[in-house]
């Protein structure tokens, strides 16, 4: 009917929860085809949790089965036409997994936007190097179907901090974007820029964990 608002669930201002909560929507979420409803799916509760918590969504955290393997996957679902509005303004759409390009971040809150990106399509690792004696290595990486989306993430964090990266085939039509020690020390720093932040915390011991090892780095996190 004429004069009625659309429902709002989201506050649609800029901050780190609002930028961490799209991360996650642009790694791992799916924007219906009917101009309202959104679906974040993780084998990660706390995922679901963390990006409830950003959203300040009351919404409860169901259940999906997932391909042929009929396994139960947690999901939360939810409705919001304006923020569905927003989100399509920024880059992100329906089917986007393929098609996707640049997003339109605010600077002041890319880095928050990206740990939830690492969170939901982030890679890291580490190993000894046996070829060199003591060399403890590892890699930050971000996984995309899309090229332009990759190339527009390499970019950005080109602009930013000044780094290059490099970019490599992940299985079957994916990219991903991979970070060596010194440059992965960059990004870590401003993605983790104080303590207490909303991230995937078996990602991020993951990350303190490599570091302690490495002890040059260990004053990092």
């Amino acid at each position: 009917m004429a004069g009625i608002k659309p429902k709002e669930q989201v506050n649609r201002k800029w901050s780190p929860d609002l930028a961490y909560a799209i991360g996650l929507l642009t790694t791992d979420g799916c924007l219906a085809n009917d101009g309202k409803h959104f679906d974040l799916t993780s084998k990660d509760m706390e995922q679901l949790e963390n990006f409830r918590q950003c959203l300040n969504l009351k919404n409860k955290i169901g259940y999906k089965t997932s391909g042929f393997s009929k396994k139960l996957y947690p999901r939360i679902q939810f409705g919001d036409v304006m923020f569905y509005r927003f989100l399509m303004k920024i880059g992100l759409k329906p089917a986007k997994s393929k098609t996707i390009g640049a997003l339109k971040i605010p600077r002041k809150y890319f880095f928050d936007f990206l740990r939830g990106y690492f969170d939901g399509d982030g890679t890291f690792f580490s190993y000894w190097d046996l070829r060199w004696k003591s060399s403890f290595m590892f890699y930050t990486g971000f996984i995309s179907a899309s090229k332009n989306h990759i190339n527009w993430l390499r970019s950005e964090l080109y602009k930013l901090l000044k780094i290059k990266g490099h970019i490599t085939s992940s299985g079957e039509n994916a990219y991903q974007l991979k970070y060596a020690k010194k440059e992965s020390i960059k990004i870590i720093k401003k993605m983790f820029y104080k303590p207490g932040l909303v991230c995937l915390t078996r990602k991020r011991l993951k990350i303190e964990k490599a570091l302690k090892i490495d002890n040059k780095y260990a004053r990092v996190l």
